[in-house]
C-alpha cells in the first residue's frame, strides 16, 4: 500500500496523509485518526524508514498552549501560527536536532510538559508564549534551563524571548494614517487582551499623543481576535455610531477583514469613505477585496532567531536576550 492509496481511501490529499503519519500539524484530529486507522488496517509500512537517520538526533520541543478563546484545537488553520511552525520545521534542518511539536492545555501546561519530558527528554524548549501570562512563564523557566519564549516578552523576566516589535507596528500604523491626513480615527481592540495587543495599542496611541490627537470613546470598538466575523455579527458593535471615523486601525488582520466585510455589506466604501489597516499580513489580507493595508511580521526571522538563541543556550551560554523583530508597513488598496 502507498500513500496515494491511503489518500484515496480517506478522501484526502497525499500531503494530508504525510502530515498525519509523520505526526505533523496541518490536519484536524478527526482526519488524523481516520488516516492512521486506515494505515493500521492495511498494515501500511513506509517505503523508506527514517529511523536510522533520526535515532542519533536529539530533539527540540516546540510547545503550543491551547486556550478556548485564542489558540484552539484548530490552531493549525490560523495563518500566523501555521507559518511560524512551517518556518521552524524548515529551519531546524540547519541544526543537529529534530523538531517535536507538543500541544498542551493552558490550565495544565507545566504538568503536561513535565510528563512529556519524562517520556522523551528534549535538548531544549521553544514555548509559544502568545497567550501565556508572566506567572506561568516564570514557573516554566525555573524548571527548564534551555528555554526560548516565542511571540511575547516581559521586560522584567530573565529569560530568552523572541517577539514582534508590536509597539513599532502600532506606531507605524498611526503614523501612516496621520500622514494620509486622517484625524477622525477609530480603533478596534482584540479580545482577549493579550500582551501583543496591548503593545500595539501603546505604540498607536503614543504616536497620536505625539501629534496632539486622541480617539473618541465612541470610536473604540472590541471584537473577538481570532476569527473572521460575518458582517451581521458586527451590527451590535457599530449600532450606536452615527458618524463613522475616516480610518480604523485593527489590532490584527482577522478583525480588519471582518470590518471590511461589514462595511461592504453596509454600502460603505473602503477606502473612499473609510480606510482600514490591519496587523500580521496573513495570506487572506492579499485576497480580500480591497486588499488589506497591514503591518507585516517577519515570521521566518522569528523562527531563525529562536533556534539560534536556543542553540546558544544548549551550548552552555548563560546570557539571556530579549530580541524584538521589527515590523514593516505593507500599503495596499484598503487605505
Amino acid at each position: 500500500m502507498k500513500i496515494e492509496d491511503i489518500a484515496q481511501l480517506a478522501n484526502v490529499s497525499k500531503s494530508a496523509v504525510s502530515l498525519a503519519i509523520n505526526g505533523k500539524p496541518g490536519v484536524s484530529n478527526e482526519t488524523r485518526e481516520k488516516i492512521l486507522a486506515i494505515a493500521k488496517e492495511y498494515n501500511y509500512k513506509p517505503l523508506r524508514s527514517t529511523s536510522n537517520r533520526t535515532n542519533n538526533k536529539s530533539t527540540i520541543r516546540f510547545i503550543i498552549s491551547k486556550s478556548p478563546d485564542l489558540i484552539t484545537d484548530q490552531y493549525y488553520n490560523l495563518p500566523f501560527f501555521n507559518e511560524l511552525i512551517s518556518h521552524l520545521s524548515s529551519s531546524i534542518s540547519d541544526y543537529p536536532y529534530d523538531l517535536v511539536i507538543s500541544t498542551f492545555d493552558e490550565r495544565t501546561l507545566l504538568e503536561e510538559l513535565e510528563a512529556a519530558e519524562r517520556v522523551q527528554k528534549s535538548k531544549g524548549i521553544i514555548l509559544l508564549g502568545t497567550n501565556i501570562d508572566k506567572p506561568n512563564i516564570n514557573l516554566i523557566r525555573k524548571q527548564f534551563k534551555n528555554l526560548v519564549i516565542l511571540d511575547t516578552h516581559y521586560s522584567d523576566v530573565d529569560a530568552n524571548f523572541v517577539s514582534i516589535n508590536n509597539f513599532l507596528g502600532g506606531y507605524s500604523a498611526a503614523e501612516f494614517l496621520i500622514d494620509k491626513g486622517h484625524k477622525k480615527i477609530g480603533y478596534i481592540m482584540g479580545i482577549p487582551r493579550i500582551a501583543n495587543f496591548k503593545e500595539r495599542q501603546k505604540g498607536f496611541f503614543s504616536k497620536l499623543h505625539n501629534e496632539g490627537l486622541s480617539i473618541s470613546d465612541d470610536y473604540i470598538f472590541k471584537l473577538p481576535a481570532m476569527k473572521i466575523q460575518e458582517g451581521s455579527e458586527l451590527d451590535a458593535v457599530f449600532l450606536n455610531v452615527e458618524d463613522l471615523p475616516t480610518a480604523i486601525f485593527c489590532e490584527n488582520d482577522y478583525m480588519a477583514i471582518s470590518l471590511i466585510k461589514y462595511l461592504k455589506n453596509s454600502n460603505i466604501h473602503v477606502p473612499e469613505q473609510i480606510s482600514v489597516v490591519g496587523f500580521d499580513d496573513i495570506p487572506e489580507s492579499r485576497v480580500t477585496t480591497p486588499e488589506l493595508t497591514t503591518i507585516q511580521v517577519d515570521k521566518k526571522e522569528m523562527a531563525i532567531q529562536a533556534l539560534d538563541l536556543l542553540e546558544k543556550q544548549i551550548q552552555n551560554s548563560n546570557a539571556h536576550k530579549h530580541i524584538q523583530v521589527n515590523t514593516s508597513l505593507i500599503v495596499r488598496e484598503s487605505s
